[in-house]
This record gives structure tokens, C-alpha cells and sequence, in this order.
């Protein structure tokens, strides 16, 4: 009997989605055999079986999140007696347990929008018979019993500030309905009881012969002052692995920033002369192209910036593996051009094309959004013309680049005229990179971009 549990497919992962089963309880599987998919905090994944045999149970419906090792499904080999207890049934609300549907086990929270749309329903219209759930308001705060009362009869109660504890419901089974409410407002005795606002007035007079109620303002239709309705967005996994990761790094890596402007002329021209030639059968090349293989260069010149921080040392990378941000649906990926320092131009062009469309599709392995030394974040497609990026740890650097821009500038002979420039962005993590060694590397970096044929010897 082999025991199947959600495997960690990357370094951040904690948890995973099941996204779909491949194979169903009951199928024969082979080792080798793809039984589902997985979506990981970077990428959906497919899981293989390792043992051939019958898959004897699921554990996990499609659409449940896992932690990292929990159990989910068990592999039954040939002669082997089947498992001793079926699988775990998902409780309903009333508490029974309950076999659910793929679609039914899916995390509430994910139907969000349906359950507050439907709660808006309810309220709209007086849904006397129903009973709302306990712990709501209108029952006395810290109340042990359920009170029970329809949603309009709670809306109004909070809204003229009744205790629905007081009151005695004339709906079925004894529920407070909105008349209830509405008669202990008004004074007028009905079947609801509670005790009355007393003024001032009448507290002060304890002969009169009747008690003076303060009369209670009606709530209105609509409100402008009411709060306006949001919607409750949960975390995906990619996203809450980028909240974690960015908030560490803001919070324990010393940042400090350094620009410099570059004449992005001589690139331009580079790139138009590239794809004149490559306009028939040859592949062309993007400005952002350029700029990875010009960083990568500058990179293996100047190798204490492709460097970590690892305590109580400094590692300085032998290798120029080039982390490109990406952006895609949930949030940001960043494949890895591995050895990029020794790649031409052509084949870093081709395998960030082919990185990118995977990252979308979130159909990236493990190894090929891991292990980066040196990130590279443009945002100029984007139209932002400077920008300040967070460090991706534990690398001890990243590049900022901005959007080429035609303005006018001044030449050699003090002459302005029309010009073309990038604004370049180099986050450091101070106890690696320190200002000499930043300026160094941008230095070496704005070389390659103004005499753009240097990156290509």
C-alpha cells in the first residue's frame, strides 16, 4: 500500500491546489502514469504515480487545498488488502458527516461572490421564515442561545438599536419576525415585548401615569452614509508566497537605490538593424532582449554584485543565472535563464519567449524558476518611466528598467536635440553591494547599452 501526499514542488511551497484528478478511485495506474495536477504557489504541475497498482482512494477532492505531506490518495498493489477506512468525509454545517461533491468541497471562501450576493438577497426582501445562524447580532453580545429571528427582523433591530433578547416572536415557531420589531418600536403592544427608551422627562416624573417612549426614526431606504459593499478576494497561493517573500525582504534586507539615464540611441539602431535582417525566417529580437544580454555581460565583468547573503559570508556566484520578472494573472513569476553570461543573443531571446509563455500558462518546472542570482524587473512595456524594486531573496541585487523615452538632450558639441533614454534602477542589499560597487556595475552596464556591439563580441 503506498501512500501518496502533496509534494513540495519548490522551495516557498507550503501548501497546493488540487486542481483535477487524472485517474479516479477504482483506475489501474502505472508508475510513471500522470493521476493529477497540481497548482504550486509558481506553476500547475502534474503529479505522477511512483508504483503500479490500483488507485484505492482519494482523499482530496478537485479544487481543496493541502499542506506539504498531508495524505492524499493511496495506491494499491496487486494482492494487497484494500484500506481499512475509506476516505475522510467532509463535514456539513450542521456538523454531520457528509460525502461531498467535487464541486460542494471546494473552500467556501472560493464562492465568496455567490454567498454575498445571496446574503443581499435575503435581506432585500423579508425572508420571515428563516432563522439566522448563531453568533449573529440582535441575540445580546456573548448570548449562549440562538435567538430567532429573520435577517430583515435582525436588519432593523440593529438599525433602532432593540436587543432582539427582549423581544417575543409571533412567527412560526416563535421567530421575530419584522413586525415584532417594528411594533416594540412604535409602542403600540403587539405580540412582541421589550423594554421601552425612556426620555429624560418621564425618567424624572416616576408618577405619571404612563411611561413617554422616545419615538424612533425610521430607518430610510437608503443611505448614502452606509458603508458600500466589498468583495473578499482570498489569497492564491502565488500571491500569498509574494506577500511573504516581499515583506521579508523590505524588513531585513538594508535596501538602497542607485539610477543613472542612458542614451538608448545606438541600441535602438542595433535592433532595428537585428530585425531587418531576421524579417524572412530569423527571430526577432525585443529591446528587453538586449538589455538582459547587456546585463548578463556587465554581470560576469563585475561578479561581487551576482552575489547572496548567507550570514556570516558572502556567495559570489560562478554563474549568471538571470531571474526575469514576469507578470501573469495571480501575480509575478521569475523564470530563469541559466548561464545566461555565456549565451548569445539569439538563444537568450528565443528561451525568455519560451519561459514567458510557460509562466502564463503556469506550466513551469521546479528548476526553472529556481535558483536565480540576479533579477531583472521592466516595467517600460508598461509606460512607467522609473521605478524602485524590492529585492528577491537572498539575492543581493536587482535592476530596474524604465520605458525608452524621446526627449530632448544635449550633445558632446553642447547641441540639444532629440534623443533616446532609459532610466536604469539597481536595488542593493547593502551588506553585499555597497555604493562604489553599484555605481561599477552601472557603469559597465550603460558601456554595453551606448556601444550596444561590445555585448555581442
Amino acid at each position: 500500500m503506498a501512500e501518496i501526499t502533496m509534494p513540495k514542488l519548490s522551495d516557498t511551497m507550503t501548501e497546493g491546489t488540487l486542481v483535477s484528478w487524472k485517474k479516479q478511485k477504482g483506475d489501474k495506474v502505472s508508475s510513471g502514469d500522470v493521476i493529477a495536477e497540481v497548482e504550486t504557489d509558481k506553476a500547475t504541475m502534474e503529479m505522477e504515480a511512483f508504483e503500479d497498482g490500483v488507485l484505492a482512494e482519494i482523499y482530496v477532492q478537485e479544487g481543496q487545498k493541502v499542506n506539504v505531506g498531508e495524505k492524499i490518495a493511496v495506491i494499491q498493489g496487486k494482492g494487497e488488502a484494500a484500506p481499512a477506512q475509506s476516505a475522510p468525509a467532509a463535514k456539513s454545517a450542521s456538523g454531520d458527516a457528509k460525502a461531498l461533491t467535487p464541486a460542494q468541497s471546494a473552500p467556501a471562501v472560493a464562492r465568496g461572490g455567490e454567498i454575498a450576493e445571496a446574503a443581499s438577497v435575503a435581506d432585500a426582501t423579508d425572508a420571515e421564515q428563516g432563522t439566522a445562524p448563531t453568533g449573529s447580532n440582535g441575540g445580546g453580545e456573548g448570548s449562549s442561545e440562538r435567538v430567532k429571528a429573520s435577517p430583515l427582523a435582525r436588519k432593523v433591530a440593529l438599525a433602532q438599536g432593540i436587543a432582539l433578547g427582549g423581544l417575543t416572536g409571533s412567527g412560526p415557531g416563535g421567530r421575530i419576525i419584522q413586525r415584532d420589531v417594528l411594533a416594540s418600536s412604535s409602542g403600540t403592544g403587539g405580540p412582541a415585548k421589550a423594554s421601552p427608551v425612556v426620555t429624560p422627562a418621564a425618567s424624572a416624573a416616576p408618577n405619571a401615569p404612563k411611561t413617554t417612549v422616545a419615538p424612533a426614526a425610521k430607518a430610510p431606504a437608503k443611505s448614502p452614509g452606509l458603508p458600500q459593499k466589498e468583495t473578499r478576494i482570498p489569497l492564491t497561493g502565488m500571491r500569498k508566497t509574494i506577500a511573504d517573500r516581499l515583506l521579508q525582504s523590505k524588513t531585513s534586507i538594508p535596501h538602497f537605490y542607485l539610477h543613472i539615464e542612458v542614451d538608448a540611441g545606438p541600441m535602438a539602431k542595433l535592433r532595428t538593424e537585428i530585425n531587418a535582417a531576421a524579417e524572412k525566417d530569423g527571430n526577432k529580437v525585443s529591446f528587453n532582449d538586449l538589455i538582459l544580454k547587456a546585463t548578463a555581460t556587465a554581470l560576469a565583468k563585475v561578479p561581487k554584485v551576482n552575489a547572496s547573503f548567507a550570514g556570516d559570508a558572502v556567495i559570489e556566484f560562478s554563474s549568471v543565472n538571470l531571474a526575469v520578472a514576469v507578470a501573469v494573472d495571480d501575480g509575478l513569476v521569475t523564470p530563469v535563464i541559466r548561464d545566461a553570461h555565456v549565451k548569445s543573443l539569439t538563444e537568450i531571446s528565443l528561451e525568455v519567449k519560451d519561459l514567458a509563455v510557460r509562466a502564463r500558462s503556469k506550466k513551469l518546472k521546479p528548476d526553472e524558476y529556481q535558483g536565480g542570482t540576479f533579477t531583472v524587473s521592466n516595467l517600460g512595456s508598461y509606460g512607467i518611466d522609473s521605478f524602485d524594486a524590492i529585492i528577491n531573496p537572498p539575492q543581493a541585487a536587482i535592476l530596474s528598467v524604465g520605458a525608452l523615452v524621446k526627449k530632448p538632450v544635449v550633445n558632446a558639441a553642447g547641441e540639444v536635440v532629440a534623443g533616446q533614454r532609459i532610466d536604469f534602477g539597481l536595488s542593493c542589499d547593502h551588506r553585499v553591494v555597497d555604493g562604489a560597487l553599484g555605481a561599477q556595475f552601472l557603469a559597465e552596464l550603460r558601456k554595453l547599452i551606448e556601444a550596444p556591439l561590445l555585448m555581442l563580441l
